[in-house]
């Protein structure tokens, strides 16, 4: 590969890592070609962007990001798939449900909501974080509680009211 080639590589990475809010390194050697279509597929579908990328330009291009995140560095060893993401917890959502009926893709390490996460244990903790149209909704359903509770105190003390007075 021609070294033009390379820089232009590396800054479409870079451009492409720095539009993303989010993105995931995971380990997709050994799948073969069927499973990775799946995995292709079910990505397209979460609108998650995944890359299979050669180590070196992802270092190089991990190295120019506006993000913190040189211990992802580490990771870069064997065969690595970039996901890319405007939801933080969509790419290990879909990693822990394509785990259920293939051992890969492994998570190396992720960038999620300015922090760091290195290894597959932090699939878990990852997969729970917490999108931010899911945080709004409960919010909103937070706020919404104590206004029904209310409407709803205000309407039965109404209708015993309404009794009352008919009653008397």
């Amino acid at each position: 590969m021609k070294k033009e080639d390379k820089i232009q590589i590396i800054d479409s990475l870079t451009e492409q890592i720095n539009a993303s809010n989010h993105f995931y390194l995971a380990d997709t050697s050994g799948m073969d070609a069927e499973t990775t279509s799946a995995l292709r597929r079910a990505c397209f579908e979460k609108q998650i962007k995944m890359i299979v990328v050669k180590n070196t330009l992802l270092r190089n291009a991990l190295g120019k990001v506006e993000v913190e995140c040189d211990d992802l560095t580490e990771t870069l060893k064997g065969s690595t798939s970039l996901m890319l993401s405007d939801v933080g917890n969509a790419p290990a959502k879909l990693i822990k449900e394509f785990n259920k009926s293939n051992d890969k893709p492994v998570l190396k390490g992720a960038f999620v909501e300015g922090a760091v996460y290195i290894g597959a244990g932090e699939l878990d903790t990852l997969a729970s974080i917490k999108s931010k149209e899911e945080l709004i909704g409960d919010i909103i359903a937070a706020l919404q509680s104590p206004i029904q509770k209310v409407v709803s105190a205000l309407e039965n003390g109404k209708g015993e009211d309404t009794e009352e007075v008919v009653s008397e």
